[in-house]
Protein backbone atom coordinates (compact mmCIF):
# COMPACT_ATOMS: atom_id res chain seq x y z
CA UNK A 1 0.00 0.00 0.00
CA UNK A 2 2.74 2.59 1.01
CA UNK A 3 4.65 2.19 -2.29
CA UNK A 4 1.53 2.31 -4.67
CA UNK A 5 0.40 5.54 -2.46
CA UNK A 6 3.43 7.11 -3.04
CA UNK A 7 3.80 6.62 -6.62
CA UNK A 8 0.24 7.79 -6.54
CA UNK A 9 0.93 10.48 -5.03
CA UNK A 10 4.26 11.33 -7.39
CA UNK A 11 1.84 10.73 -10.51
CA UNK A 12 -0.78 13.08 -8.69
CA UNK A 13 1.89 15.93 -8.23
CA UNK A 14 2.92 15.68 -11.64
CA UNK A 15 -0.33 15.86 -13.14
CA UNK A 16 -1.31 19.39 -10.67
CA UNK A 17 1.97 20.62 -12.27
CA UNK A 18 1.31 19.89 -15.84
CA UNK A 19 -2.32 21.36 -15.52
CA UNK A 20 -1.03 24.29 -13.71
CA UNK A 21 1.48 24.95 -16.69
CA UNK A 22 -1.04 24.72 -19.07
CA UNK A 23 -3.47 27.52 -17.25
CA UNK A 24 -6.25 24.74 -16.55
CA UNK A 25 -6.04 25.04 -12.29
CA UNK A 26 -4.61 27.95 -10.38
CA UNK A 27 -1.78 27.58 -7.66
CA UNK A 28 -3.86 26.14 -4.75
CA UNK A 29 -5.88 23.94 -7.34
CA UNK A 30 -2.91 22.31 -8.22
CA UNK A 31 -2.44 21.42 -5.14
CA UNK A 32 -5.64 20.07 -4.36
CA UNK A 33 -5.77 18.48 -7.58
CA UNK A 34 -1.93 16.64 -6.76
CA UNK A 35 -3.63 15.56 -3.25
CA UNK A 36 -6.96 14.29 -4.43
CA UNK A 37 -5.55 12.65 -7.63
CA UNK A 38 -2.83 11.13 -5.71
CA UNK A 39 -4.92 9.61 -3.43
CA UNK A 40 -7.45 8.16 -6.04
CA UNK A 41 -4.28 6.86 -8.49
CA UNK A 42 -2.56 5.48 -4.57
CA UNK A 43 -5.44 3.62 -3.41
CA UNK A 44 -7.98 3.52 -6.55
CA UNK A 45 -5.57 1.80 -9.20
CA UNK A 46 -5.15 3.23 -13.07
CA UNK A 47 -9.23 2.37 -13.42
CA UNK A 48 -10.70 4.84 -10.87
CA UNK A 49 -7.66 7.48 -12.13
CA UNK A 50 -8.34 7.11 -15.61
CA UNK A 51 -12.69 8.27 -14.94
CA UNK A 52 -10.92 11.13 -12.53
CA UNK A 53 -8.36 12.02 -15.35
CA UNK A 54 -11.75 11.71 -18.40
CA UNK A 55 -13.75 13.89 -16.42
CA UNK A 56 -10.73 16.30 -15.77
CA UNK A 57 -9.34 16.33 -19.36
CA UNK A 58 -12.95 16.78 -21.02
CA UNK A 59 -14.54 19.57 -18.85
CA UNK A 60 -10.79 21.72 -19.08
CA UNK A 61 -10.90 21.10 -22.88
CA UNK A 62 -14.60 22.46 -23.34
CA UNK A 63 -13.56 25.13 -20.46
CA UNK A 64 -10.86 26.70 -22.82
CA UNK A 65 -12.69 26.53 -26.04
CA UNK A 66 -14.25 29.24 -27.74
CA UNK A 67 -12.80 31.62 -24.66
CA UNK A 68 -13.65 34.23 -27.11
CA UNK A 69 -16.88 33.94 -27.69
CA UNK A 70 -17.74 32.99 -23.86
CA UNK A 71 -15.43 36.00 -22.53
CA UNK A 72 -18.93 38.89 -22.51
CA UNK A 73 -20.20 35.31 -19.85
CA UNK A 74 -16.92 35.64 -17.27
CA UNK A 75 -18.77 38.32 -15.27
CA UNK A 76 -21.76 36.22 -13.80
CA UNK A 77 -19.62 33.15 -13.26
CA UNK A 78 -18.05 33.32 -9.59
CA UNK A 79 -14.72 32.15 -10.99
CA UNK A 80 -12.61 31.58 -14.14
CA UNK A 81 -11.86 28.65 -16.25
CA UNK A 82 -8.20 28.13 -14.02
CA UNK A 83 -9.71 25.91 -11.34
CA UNK A 84 -9.04 26.93 -7.66
CA UNK A 85 -8.87 24.20 -4.43
CA UNK A 86 -12.59 24.56 -4.08
CA UNK A 87 -13.61 24.12 -7.24
CA UNK A 88 -11.19 20.81 -7.26
CA UNK A 89 -12.83 19.68 -3.93
CA UNK A 90 -16.34 20.05 -4.78
CA UNK A 91 -15.54 17.90 -8.15
CA UNK A 92 -13.55 15.34 -7.11
CA UNK A 93 -13.50 15.12 -2.97
CA UNK A 94 -16.41 13.11 -2.79
CA UNK A 95 -15.11 11.06 -5.31
CA UNK A 96 -12.07 10.73 -3.73
CA UNK A 97 -14.24 9.44 -0.20
CA UNK A 98 -15.74 6.80 -2.38
CA UNK A 99 -12.22 5.79 -3.54
CA UNK A 100 -11.01 5.08 0.54
CA UNK A 101 -14.56 3.22 0.79
CA UNK A 102 -13.51 0.86 -1.88
CA UNK A 103 -10.00 0.62 -0.92
CA UNK A 104 -11.65 -0.90 2.54
CA UNK A 105 -14.67 -2.79 0.62
CA UNK A 106 -12.58 -4.63 -2.27
CA UNK A 107 -15.07 -6.65 -3.14
CA UNK A 108 -18.16 -4.58 -3.08
CA UNK A 109 -19.14 -2.98 -6.78
CA UNK A 110 -21.14 -0.25 -4.92
CA UNK A 111 -18.33 2.20 -4.10
CA UNK A 112 -17.33 2.23 -8.03
CA UNK A 113 -21.12 2.62 -9.19
CA UNK A 114 -21.32 5.25 -6.82
CA UNK A 115 -17.77 6.87 -8.22
CA UNK A 116 -18.85 6.76 -11.51
CA UNK A 117 -22.27 8.30 -10.56
CA UNK A 118 -20.36 11.03 -8.94
CA UNK A 119 -17.79 12.17 -11.38
CA UNK A 120 -20.61 11.56 -14.41
CA UNK A 121 -22.93 14.22 -12.43
CA UNK A 122 -20.24 16.66 -12.64
CA UNK A 123 -18.91 15.86 -15.99
CA UNK A 124 -22.41 16.73 -17.53
CA UNK A 125 -22.72 19.81 -15.15
CA UNK A 126 -19.62 21.07 -16.82
CA UNK A 127 -20.43 20.14 -20.16
CA UNK A 128 -23.82 21.82 -20.00
CA UNK A 129 -22.37 24.97 -18.79
CA UNK A 130 -19.81 25.01 -20.96
CA UNK A 131 -21.81 24.04 -24.09
CA UNK A 132 -25.29 25.57 -23.17
CA UNK A 133 -24.17 29.19 -23.88
CA UNK A 134 -24.03 28.14 -27.30
CA UNK A 135 -27.72 27.16 -27.62
CA UNK A 136 -29.65 29.49 -30.40
CA UNK A 137 -32.34 30.64 -27.90
CA UNK A 138 -31.83 31.57 -24.48
CA UNK A 139 -32.15 29.66 -21.56
CA UNK A 140 -34.89 29.21 -19.55
CA UNK A 141 -35.46 29.05 -15.81
CA UNK A 142 -35.36 25.43 -14.90
CA UNK A 143 -38.47 25.73 -11.89
CA UNK A 144 -40.90 27.82 -14.20
CA UNK A 145 -39.91 28.52 -17.73
CA UNK A 146 -39.08 32.03 -17.62
CA UNK A 147 -36.18 33.04 -20.26
CA UNK A 148 -33.08 34.48 -18.62
CA UNK A 149 -29.75 35.64 -19.96
CA UNK A 150 -27.15 33.67 -20.77
CA UNK A 151 -25.10 32.05 -17.49
CA UNK A 152 -27.92 32.74 -15.83
CA UNK A 153 -27.96 29.76 -12.78
CA UNK A 154 -30.44 27.57 -13.26
CA UNK A 155 -31.24 28.26 -16.57
CA UNK A 156 -31.11 24.94 -19.14
CA UNK A 157 -31.21 24.54 -22.90
CA UNK A 158 -31.72 21.52 -25.53
CA UNK A 159 -28.25 22.15 -26.17
CA UNK A 160 -26.55 21.67 -22.98
CA UNK A 161 -29.35 18.87 -21.92
CA UNK A 162 -27.88 17.18 -25.23
CA UNK A 163 -24.13 17.73 -23.35
CA UNK A 164 -25.26 16.84 -20.02
CA UNK A 165 -25.99 13.34 -21.71
CA UNK A 166 -22.68 13.36 -23.67
CA UNK A 167 -20.88 14.07 -20.63
CA UNK A 168 -22.52 11.49 -18.39
CA UNK A 169 -22.40 8.99 -21.20
CA UNK A 170 -18.41 9.57 -21.41
CA UNK A 171 -18.44 8.48 -17.67
CA UNK A 172 -20.85 5.62 -18.12
CA UNK A 173 -18.99 4.33 -21.16
CA UNK A 174 -15.35 4.15 -19.61
CA UNK A 175 -16.91 2.79 -16.32
CA UNK A 176 -17.93 -0.31 -17.98
CA UNK A 177 -14.51 -0.91 -19.75
CA UNK A 178 -12.30 -0.55 -17.07
CA UNK A 179 -15.03 -2.65 -14.90
CA UNK A 180 -14.92 -5.33 -17.88
CA UNK A 181 -12.57 -7.47 -15.23
CA UNK A 182 -15.55 -7.67 -12.72
CA UNK A 183 -18.57 -9.60 -12.58
CA UNK A 184 -21.39 -6.42 -14.32
CA UNK A 185 -23.89 -6.04 -15.88
CA UNK A 186 -22.47 -3.87 -18.63
CA UNK A 187 -25.78 -2.40 -20.22
CA UNK A 188 -27.23 -1.88 -16.79
CA UNK A 189 -24.13 0.01 -15.32
CA UNK A 190 -23.82 2.29 -18.47
CA UNK A 191 -27.31 3.07 -17.75
CA UNK A 192 -27.13 3.52 -14.40
CA UNK A 193 -24.42 6.01 -14.46
CA UNK A 194 -25.29 8.02 -17.40
CA UNK A 195 -29.12 8.23 -15.69
CA UNK A 196 -26.92 9.24 -12.17
CA UNK A 197 -25.49 11.79 -13.87
CA UNK A 198 -28.04 13.33 -15.41
CA UNK A 199 -29.73 13.28 -12.27
CA UNK A 200 -26.82 15.11 -10.69
CA UNK A 201 -26.99 17.87 -13.20
CA UNK A 202 -29.93 18.50 -13.28
CA UNK A 203 -30.01 18.80 -9.75
CA UNK A 204 -27.24 21.12 -9.65
CA UNK A 205 -29.77 23.23 -11.84
CA UNK A 206 -32.30 22.82 -9.25
CA UNK A 207 -30.03 24.79 -6.65
CA UNK A 208 -28.54 27.20 -9.20
CA UNK A 209 -32.18 28.31 -9.30
CA UNK A 210 -33.60 28.19 -6.37
CA UNK A 211 -31.38 28.32 -3.22
CA UNK A 212 -27.85 29.07 -3.94
CA UNK A 213 -26.22 32.29 -3.16
CA UNK A 214 -26.89 34.77 -6.63
CA UNK A 215 -25.92 38.48 -6.41
CA UNK A 216 -26.74 41.46 -8.00
CA UNK A 217 -24.20 44.72 -9.30
CA UNK A 218 -26.18 47.63 -8.93
CA UNK A 219 -23.36 49.36 -11.29
CA UNK A 220 -24.06 46.70 -14.02
CA UNK A 221 -28.08 45.99 -12.98
CA UNK A 222 -27.24 42.16 -13.66
CA UNK A 223 -27.57 39.41 -11.84
CA UNK A 224 -23.74 37.30 -10.91
CA UNK A 225 -22.09 34.42 -8.57
CA UNK A 226 -19.60 37.08 -7.60
CA UNK A 227 -19.06 38.04 -4.43
CA UNK A 228 -17.91 40.56 -2.79
CA UNK A 229 -16.80 42.55 -5.94
CA UNK A 230 -17.95 42.28 -9.44
CA UNK A 231 -15.79 42.31 -12.82
CA UNK A 232 -16.44 45.66 -12.72
CA UNK A 233 -15.30 46.30 -9.15
CA UNK A 234 -18.35 47.19 -7.80
CA UNK A 235 -19.81 45.88 -4.45
CA UNK A 236 -22.18 43.18 -5.04
CA UNK A 237 -25.20 42.63 -2.77
CA UNK A 238 -27.20 39.40 -2.12
CA UNK A 239 -29.92 39.29 -4.25
CA UNK A 240 -31.45 35.68 -3.74
CA UNK A 241 -30.87 32.45 -1.95
CA UNK A 242 -28.56 31.26 1.09
CA UNK A 243 -25.40 33.10 1.93
CA UNK A 244 -23.69 30.24 2.39
CA UNK A 245 -24.56 28.61 -0.40
CA UNK A 246 -22.18 28.87 -3.58
CA UNK A 247 -21.33 27.33 -6.41
CA UNK A 248 -18.77 25.37 -5.24
CA UNK A 249 -20.87 23.44 -2.60
CA UNK A 250 -23.66 23.44 -5.39
CA UNK A 251 -20.95 21.09 -7.45
CA UNK A 252 -20.38 19.13 -4.64
CA UNK A 253 -24.42 18.33 -3.84
CA UNK A 254 -24.18 17.28 -7.69
CA UNK A 255 -21.45 15.37 -7.56
CA UNK A 256 -23.47 13.75 -4.00
CA UNK A 257 -26.86 13.46 -6.19
CA UNK A 258 -24.90 11.62 -9.07
CA UNK A 259 -23.35 9.59 -6.57
CA UNK A 260 -26.82 8.14 -4.22
CA UNK A 261 -28.83 7.77 -7.08
CA UNK A 262 -26.48 5.60 -9.01
CA UNK A 263 -26.15 3.74 -5.61
CA UNK A 264 -29.18 3.45 -5.47
CA UNK A 265 -30.39 2.15 -8.56
CA UNK A 266 -27.91 -0.16 -8.80
CA UNK A 267 -29.18 -1.77 -5.20
CA UNK A 268 -32.59 -1.35 -6.55
CA UNK A 269 -31.80 -3.45 -10.02
CA UNK A 270 -29.63 -5.73 -9.07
Amino acid sequence: MTTQLIIGLTLGAIIGWLAWRAGSLSDSGAWAAALTGGLIFGLGGIKWAVLLLAFFISSSVWSRAFNRRKAHLSNQYAKGSRRDWGQVLANGGFGAVLVVVGYFFPGDAWPWVAYGGALAAVNADTWATELGVFNPSPPRLITNGRPVERGTSGGVTMLGYLAVVGGAGLIGGLAVILASSQPMNSGMLAGVITLAGMVGSTFDSLLGATVQAIYYCPQCGKETERHPLHSCGTHTTLGRGWRWLNNDLVNFFCSLAGAITAWSLWAFLS
